[in-house]
C-alpha cells in the first residue's frame, strides 16, 4: 500500500493527516499556535511556529500509524494564503509574518492604484488591489520598515516557508501564488509588468508550478527532524480553499462549495478565466491545471463564533467540558432554539474589515436591534445567521457573473454544524452536501501528492475514485421568505453605516 501525507497550515494551527491511496485517514495530529495583533486591524505570525507545527505534526502522525516511512510516495502543503515571510540572506525570517487578515495596508493599497491604475491590476491579475493581500505587505514593509526591506532576500508565502524548510527549494505554486497580487493569472506566471511597475525585485520570488508538479524533495536534515525518507517527493500544493475545492471534489464546471473556517468562503469552478469587472470577488489559478476559480470571501466567518465563545460563553466552556461534549455542540443547540431572525437582531460579522461583496478594511462588526428582550442565545444565533447572510453575498455575485453555483459543498469547521448548513441551505436555495472525508484541504493537498507521485493520471481521475458524498442538507421551503425578508435588510445596515466606519477609524 501507498501512503501520502497531507499538511494544513491554518491560522489556529497546523493539521498533518496521513492517507493511504484510496483517501483513507490513517492517523491525523494538530497543533496550535498564537496571532499577534500588536494595532487594531494588524494581525501577524511567527513562521518558525508553522515549520515547528509542521516537522512535530509528520513526526506523530507517523508514530501514531507505524507506517514505513518509505513507503510514503508524496507530501502536499494546504496554506492560509497572502502571508508575508521575508528572508535575509541567510535565509533567516526577518519579521512576523504578516498574515491575510491584516488590515493596515490601506496607503500602498492607494499606492497601487496610483502605480499600476486599477484597471491594469485586474486585467493582469484578475483581482483590484487588496489590503490582505501579499503585495501591499511588501510595499508597506518598503515604506515603514526600509531596514527590513533592504535585508530582503526571499519572499515567500506561508506554506512555501515551510516547503523550503522540508525541500531547501524556494517554490510556489499558482493557487497560492494567485493571492500575492504579482501573478499574471490568465498566464499563470509571475508579471514582469506589475513586478516593475511597483519596482519589486523579481529574483525575491519563488519559482511558480502547477500544483500537483513535484517542487522539491526531502531533505536530509528535514528527514532527521521529521522521520521522513530523505527525497520523498513534495507535491506543489495549493493555497488552502484551492485545496479544500480538490478535497471536497470541487474540480469541474458547475461545482462549488462553502466552507466555514476563521474566513468564510464560496468558492466555485471554472474552466475560463471569468473576472467581476467591481472587483467584488476573487478570481485566482485553481489547483486544477489550466483551471480557475472564482471566490468570494468574508474576513470573520468562524473567527466571529470564536470570538463570541471565548468572550461571552464562559458557562458554556464549563459545562461542555463536564458533559464531555464540544463547545461549538452546545453553543448550536442554544442557537437553535431561537426563531429564525433571531427575533430582529442582526449581526454584521466585519471584525477584521471585509473583502466580499465591499472591500473596506474600515468595516466593523456590529450587532444591529439590540433590545432588552434579547438574550445571549439570541446573540449567539445572530452570529451564524450574519455569517450566513455575508456568504450569501458571495453567492449573489457568482450569480450575476453567469457562474453555476447549484452543486454545493460544505466544508470547514462551520461546515459540520447541522443548523449553520441548513441556514446555507434555505439562504441559497440550494442542497448543501458535506463531503464523507473531513480532511478537506489536507486531503486535497494529498490527492495532488498522488498525482505529482503517478498513483492517479489527472486531478479530475482522484476526485472520481476518493471523494464521496455524506449527508444532504435539503432547503426548507417555508424558512425560505422568512431568511430572505431578514437578507434583503441586512444588505441595508452597511451601507448605511460605511461612512461612519471611516470616521470612527480615524479618531
Amino acid at each position: 500500500m501507498r501512503y501520502v501525507i497531507g499538511v494544513d497550515l491554518g491560522t489556529s494551527g497546523t493539521k498533518t493527516v496521513l492517507f493511504d491511496e484510496k483517501g483513507t485517514v490513517i492517523a491525523s495530529d494538530t497543533i496550535e499556535y498564537p496571532m499577534y495583533q500588536p494595532k487594531n486591524g494588524y494581525a501577524e505570525q511567527d513562521p518558525e511556529d508553522w515549520y515547528n507545527a509542521a516537522v512535530n505534526t509528520i513526526k506523530n502522525v507517523l508514530a501514531k500509524s507505524g507506517v514505513n516511512a518509505a513507503d510514503i510516495v508524496g507530501l502536499g502543503i494546504s496554506g492560509q494564503m497572502h502571508g508575508l515571510v521575508m528572508l535575509d540572506e541567510n535565509n533567516e525570517v526577518i519579521r512576523r509574518s504578516i498574515i491575510w487578515c491584516d488590515q493596515r495596508t490601506e496607503k500602498e493599497v492607494e499606492e497601487m492604484n496610483q502605480k499600476v491604475g486599477r484597471e491594469k491590476l485586474i486585467e493582469i491579475t484578475a483581482n483590484p488591489a487588496l489590503t490582505g493581500w501579499t503585495a501591499a505587505k511588501i510595499l508597506w514593509v518598503r515604506n515603514n520598515e526600509p531596514e527590513n526591506y533592504k535585508r530582503c532576500r526571499h519572499i515567500l508565502l506561508p506554506k512555501d516557508y515551510v516547503r523550503f524548510k522540508l525541500t531547501g527549494e524556494y517554490a510556489t505554486e499558482v493557487s497560492d501564488a494567485s493571492g500575492m497580487q504579482l501573478l499574471d493569472v490568465p498566464h499563470r506566471c509571475w508579471s514582469e509588468e506589475i513586478c516593475r511597475l511597483l519596482d519589486i525585485d523579481m529574483s525575491m520570488l519563488a519559482k511558480v508550478y502547477e500544483s500537483c508538479d513535484i517542487t522539491g524533495y526531502v531533505t536530509e536534515a528535514a528527514a532527521a527532524f521529521t522521520g521522513l525518507k530523505a527525497g520523498t517527493p513534495v507535491a506543489g500544493g495549493a493555497g488552502d480553499n484551492a485545496a479544500a475545492a480538490v478535497g471536497t471534489g470541487v474540480v469541474e464546471d458547475g461545482k462549488a462549495f462553502t466552507t466555514i473556517g476563521t474566513s468564510g468562503v464560496v468558492f466555485a469552478h471554472t474552466s475560463k478565466v471569468s473576472i467581476d469587472p467591481k472587483g467584488r470577488v476573487h478570481t485566482c489559478c485553481a489547483a486544477v491545471p489550466g483551471a480557475w476559480h472564482i471566490m468570494g470571501v468574508t474576513q470573520a466567518a468562524g473567527l466571529s463564533l470564536r470570538w463570541y465563545r471565548d468572550n461571552f460563553c464562559n458557562e458554556e466552556i464549563q459545562t461542555a467540558r463536564l458533559m464531555e461534549k464540544d463547545t461549538y455542540e452546545l453553543m448550536t443547540e442554544e442557537a437553535n432554539t431561537v426563531p429564525i431572525g433571531s427575533d430582529r437582531l442582526l449581526y454584521l460579522p466585519y471584525l477584521m474589515g471585509e473583502r466580499t461583496p465591499h472591500l473596506d478594511p474600515n468595516a466593523r462588526g456590529m450587532f444591529f436591534g439590540l433590545s432588552a428582550v434579547h438574550t445571549k442565545k439570541h446573540m449567539l444565533r445572530a452570529v451564524m445567521e450574519g455569517v450566513s447572510y455575508s456568504l450569501r453575498d458571495c453567492v449573489e455575485i457568482c450569480r450575476e457573473m453567469n457562474i453555476n453555483v447549484s452543486d454545493m459543498m460544505a466544508c470547514g469547521g462551520g461546515g459540520t454544524s447541522p443548523l449553520w448548513r441548513q441556514m446555507l441551505a434555505d439562504l441559497y436555495g440550494c442542497p448543501v452536501k458535506t463531503a464523507a472525508s473531513k480532511e478537506g484541504p489536507a486531503l486535497g493537498v494529498a490527492i495532488l501528492a498522488m498525482v505529482a507521485a503517478g498513483v492517479y493520471g489527472s486531478v479530475q481521475e482522484a476526485c472520481a475514485a476518493i471523494v464521496k458524498t455524506d449527508k444532504v442538507q435539503q432547503p426548507i421551503e417555508e424558512n425560505i421568505p422568512e431568511y430572505e425578508r431578514y437578507y434583503r435588510f441586512y444588505t441595508k445596515i452597511y451601507p448605511a453605516v460605511k461612512d461612519c466606519c471611516g470616521e470612527l477609524a480615524k479618531l
